[in-house]
């Protein structure tokens, strides 16, 4: 039947197209997620209820063209509007697995209902007047609410009853009265259509791309920062949305599905190849919401308007195959894809473009000018607000420098960063790391063994210009040790990087380390086994490194304070005169046990107690009755 359009003619497609975006985008492909979250549905349980909805949209998308249930299209219409409202309702409840993935069911099979219905007869509502336009401003209409910062950021449960209501607003719009409007055959456009089957596989390459990239920037913390956080951003893809959504609907009517589909496949294609690198999703940002609300138009003009449908009933034949695999399908390799990569391979990229570009390259290029033209402008302009936006990259502080060198290198494998807890390692490494911060760390560095010391609070007890020298040549530093040497690090900046990380390693609990070191003494068994020999020659392999004028250590670098030449007696006449030799290597065992702190001197904490004895007795001898040097003066060697 025939009818005359009033002044608001197509109010109705406008409003029916935006209600049932708003439905899918934010409760079926944002807030139902979230709910999940919320009830506890993760991992498999969280797959299996994504596989339920996906395969009640498949079964529903492609049952829905043989109703016979409902003959009447705004039967079915109100059919799959009120399963939807309802599914959203039931999810306000409490839920178990088994009720996730009832709902679940009806969100898929409602949807597959509503969107290939009201494709089908889209011209029942939109009218005749210029419906790719409404088309357009319907999809912009819905991205634009959709980014609405109270919504997008409200609670699951809101969002639920907004898309509930929004259910119930669409079925009020069925029920309207107005003019009836014309139901005729699919408009021509301008330069003839796709064939179905290369449609089909644009779509579904298309929706895979943007499903992808969405699930990555929503689950990368750093990513959605630059995104979607903040009330700036979301009404600014908003806009974006909404202005290109209507210059989809114009180059549809100006170009055909060739510009669309070209133009939108660039900017994804762009966005997703942005995201590889954090710095440059700002860039990223402005490129996804062009190419998703480009080819959503598309998604919905198509199988109504475009597709090269010769009956209703081909017409929805083709919009169930369209929505079962460019849409669901698409959908759920896109996320999967998100889920398991993380990212969207650039090889990927690279393939799916030979689907829309070689048919392109080998038609006349003449006939896609607009398009052509039209995707260099787009990616002209986005260069150049990268040009401008740029945000600079920041230099990553020397510690966290380090803290890469040190993975790089393995050091992992054989240093421990956890002191634990009401054991030896308290007196010998520091006061216990709390668990709490192990987990802050990405990745924890616990380790596995300790074939060297353990490493949490190393800058503690030990200062940079020590561990510079240590890495230069560690054996002639620690006697006995089995580290190799890493003098190459010290050829660029890698070596000092890593010297500054270690440095930054200790927490609280000073106080507490400094009182356990006061009130400690060697054993009483390991003072009466003390050999002063013993200790002599363990001065001499571990202490004239860096005590004695040419000493190894002296040679590498400037201590602060310089460390004593203890040649001489001299350097103790600050101990009390006469004081006892016994009370003396006591007072050094300490030193040696655990160093001087706020000094370059070390503690050898890994000594044994008859060891620090038979050292300190040695030295108190030594510095209470000065007798010749214990060896001549070390001679310096180049690092290795």
């Amino acid at each position: 039947m025939r009818g005359r359009e009033g002044p608001l003619g197509g109010w109705q497609g406008v409003s029916l197209v935006a209600s049932t975006y708003v439905y899918f985008l934010i409760y079926a492909q944002f807030g139902f997620l979230r709910r999940l979250a919320d009830l506890g549905v993760t991992g498999n349980g969280l797959k299996l209820v994504m596989a339920t909805m996906a395969m009640g949209g498949i079964g529903s998308s492609l049952l829905t063209p043989k109703l016979r249930l409902w003959p009447s299209p705004i039967l079915r219409l109100r059919a799959g509007l009120g399963a939807s409202g309802a599914a959203a309702a039931l999810s306000l409840l409490p839920m178990g697995p088994l009720a996730c993935r009832a709902v679940a069911l009806v969100i898929g099979a409602g949807l597959g209902l509503l969107t290939v219905t009201l494709v089908t007869h889209l011209r029942l509502w939109t009218g005749n007047a210029n419906p790719l336009f409404r088309v357009g401003l319907g999809t912009g209409i819905g991205y634009l609410i959709c980014n609405f910062p109270p919504l997008f950021t409200a609670p699951p449960q809101a969002q639920a009853v907004t898309a509930g209501v929004f259910c119930l607003a669409g079925i009020g719009i069925t029920l309207a009265k107005g003019h009836p409007l014309q139901t005729e055959a699919a408009l021509a456009p301008a330069h003839g259509s796709w064939p179905f089957l290369r449609a089909l596989a644009c779509f579904t390459a298309l929706v895979w791309l943007d499903s992808a990239a969405f699930l990555i920037i929503q689950n990368t913390p750093e990513l959605k920062a630059v995104t979607w956080a903040g009330p700036a951003h979301l009404w600014a893809n908003g806009s974006l949305h909404l202005a290109a959504a209507l210059a989809g609907a114009w180059l549809l009517r100006k170009g055909g599905l060739s510009s669309v589909l070209s133009v939108a496949f660039l900017a994804l294609g762009c966005a997703c190849l942005l995201l590889l690198d954090p710095f440059r999703a700002p860039l990223a940002s402005f490129f996804y919401p062009i190419g998703v609300s480009l080819y959503s138009v598309a998604l919905v003009a198509y199988p109504s308007l475009l597709a090269p449908a010769s009956s209703e009933r081909e017409r929805g034949r083709q919009a169930g195959w369209l929505y079962a695999i460019a849409g669901w399908s698409g959908s759920a390799m896109g996320i999967g894809m998100g889920q398991n990569l993380g990212h969207v391979p650039a090889a990927f990229v690279l393939g799916a473009s030979t689907v829309f570009f070689l048919p392109w390259m080998l038609g006349r290029l003449r006939r896609r000018k607009h398009e052509a033209a039209l995707a260099a402008s787009l990616l002209l302009a986005g260069f150049g607000l990268d040009r401008l936006f740029r945000p600079a990259i920041p230099t990553p502080p020397q510690p966290e420098r380090g803290r890469q060198v040190y993975l790089a290198e393995g050091c992992i494998s054989c240093h421990s960063q956890y002191v634990r807890p009401n054991t030896a390692d308290e007196l010998l490494w520091g006061p216990a790391t709390p668990l709490r911060d192990i987990r802050r760390e990405r990745p924890p560095l616990i380790g596995n063994r300790r074939q060297g010391p353990d490493l949490a609070e190393v800058g503690r007890r030990r200062s940079a210009p020590w561990l510079r020298v240590h890495f230069l040549d560690p054996g002639r530093v620690s006697g006995g040790s089995i580290m190799p040497p890493y003098g190459y690090l010290f050829r660029d900046q890698r070596g000092e990087d890593l010297v500054a990380y270690l440095a930054s390693l200790h927490g609280a609990g000073l106080a507490q380390k400094l009182d356990q070191e006061a009130h400690w003494h060697p054993s009483a068994s390991a003072v009466a086994a003390a050999d002063p020999g013993q200790g002599r020659r363990l001065f001499q392999q571990l202490c004239t490194t860096c005590h004695f004028p040419g000493g190894y250590a002296r040679g590498q670098t400037r201590f602060t304070p310089a460390a004593p030449d203890l040649s001489v007696g001299s350097y103790f006449l600050d101990f009390p005169a006469g004081e006892p030799v016994a009370q003396l290597a006591d007072r050094l065992a300490q030193i040696i046990k655990f160093g001087i702190p706020g000094t370059d001197m070390p503690g050898h904490e890994s000594w044994s107690d008859r060891d620090i004895a038979g050292t300190s007795l040695w030295l108190a001898r030594f510095i209470a009755q000065p007798v010749p040097p214990p060896n001549p003066p070390i001679q310096k060697r180049s690092p290795k």
